[in-house]
């Protein structure tokens, strides 16, 4: 946490729970990335983050984006971008969400079968597709499902596909996995990559362009490998299988790019016991997974918390939220360790929390408002 929060927090009237994000950890990160992989496109994921202020800093910084619906190319363009910078990335697009983003100037678009080729194909003709493949995702911290992507062999026939209908076969993306700690793990996805390169080539079609995903990881509860370290792996991959015919590349970090940058604020409502023998305790806050912990299910992101009361004795707690919904738990499965004296009414910070957290807040469930946000 910087001291630019704490400053933050300090001043703060008590409003209930809320994320405080420090713009120059982001601008840092940022800049770390172009570092660490100067030749490669830096395409922000808006998902993890679309705040306005985190938008126009990566805009005018020169980032490139990462979109994933027409509401957010509509606020990456408010921020400033221009359509060449911008990506409509998800591969599960109604046509005419095509045909508006498409009259926004939107040329570069993911797909992932013939079906979706073809919507791209009568609603953006002209336009840059690249295929997303499968990846096993080992490693990761939130392995993504089969829901995204093909298998590499059907990757060809699809690239084929948008050639034949007149669009321009870009290239190939993957995505290894959220929370990504094994730096190596690129190498498998950049083989696969390489492999329909040489297969599209065959067949007439030069593909000029990688897309290496997201996974870039920030740091919860365990120690992750700094950006540097994965921009040397990829770098020795993309010469391990393209030799000195490195394609363009591009990179989507999202949490990466803002999970360090944030720090949510909550209160500790209740500290209770289901029974007299019972030796775990529950602690309730008044955040949980509606109020934007979403990334607690199955106790894939564990994050680091921290209490007034840190080096008191410590033990084992079930930590869950304040909704009236048994799923609400945050971590029960591994009890979470904190203070014995932890009391009613301490306030607690969760760090690590500027990505995936604002957005994954409910409306309105059970009555608590959403997560409030605020950006310095």
């Amino acid at each position: 946490m910087t001291e630019r929060i704490r400053q933050f927090l300090r001043d703060r009237r008590d409003d209930g729970p809320c994320l405080v994000v420090d713009l120059d950890v982001v601008r840092d990160n940022y800049l770390t990335f172009a570092k660490a992989l100067p030749d490669t496109r830096v395409f922000y994921a808006v998902k993890a983050n679309p705040a306005p202020e985190v938008l126009k800093l990566l805009a005018a910084l020169g980032s490139c984006f990462d979109t994933a619906s027409v509401a957010e190319i509509e606020m990456v363009l408010a921020a400033g971008a221009t359509p060449d910078r911008i990506s409509f990335g998800n591969t599960i697009k109604k046509e005419r969400d095509v045909a508006r983003a498409h009259a926004l100037g939107i040329s570069l678009y993911a797909v992932d079968c013939k079906a979706e080729v073809e919507k791209i194909a009568r609603a953006a003709p002209g336009s840059r597709v690249f295929c997303r493949i499968l990846c096993d995702c080992a490693g990761a911290e939130w392995p993504l499902s089969r829901k995204f992507g093909c298998e590499p062999t059907m990757a060809v026939d699809v690239l084929e596909h948008a050639h034949r209908l007149g669009l321009v076969a870009y290239g190939v993306s993957f995505h290894v996995g959220s929370q990504q700690r094994d730096v190596t793990s690129w190498d498998r996805a950049l083989a696969a990559a390489s492999a329909i390169f040489r297969e599209c080539g065959e067949r007439g079609i030069g593909l000029t362009m990688v897309n290496l995903g997201g996974g870039f990881p920030t740091r919860y509860l365990k120690k992750v490998p700094a950006v540097k370290a994965y921009g040397s792996a990829i770098f020795q991959g993309l010469r391990k299988h393209f030799g000195n015919a490195i394609p363009e590349t591009i990179i989507e970090p999202g949490r990466g790019m803002v999970g360090n940058a944030g720090v949510i604020e909550a209160e500790v409502v209740l500290v209770s016991k289901k029974s007299d023998k019972e030796t775990v305790r529950w602690v309730y806050l008044d955040i949980g997974k509606f109020g934007g912990l979403a990334e607690t299910i199955d106790e894939s992101i564990r994050y680091p918390i921290r209490t007034p009361r840190d080096g008191d004795k410590v033990a084992p707690c079930v930590l869950a939220g304040p909704t009236c919904d048994s799923v609400d738990v945050l971590y029960e499965k591994e009890p979470y360790l904190l203070p014995v004296s932890l009391e009613i009414g301490d306030r607690v910070l969760i760090e690590g929390t500027g990505a995936y957290t604002s957005t994954y807040s409910t409306v309105a469930f059970n009555g608590f408002p959403p997560l409030k946000t605020y950006h310095i």
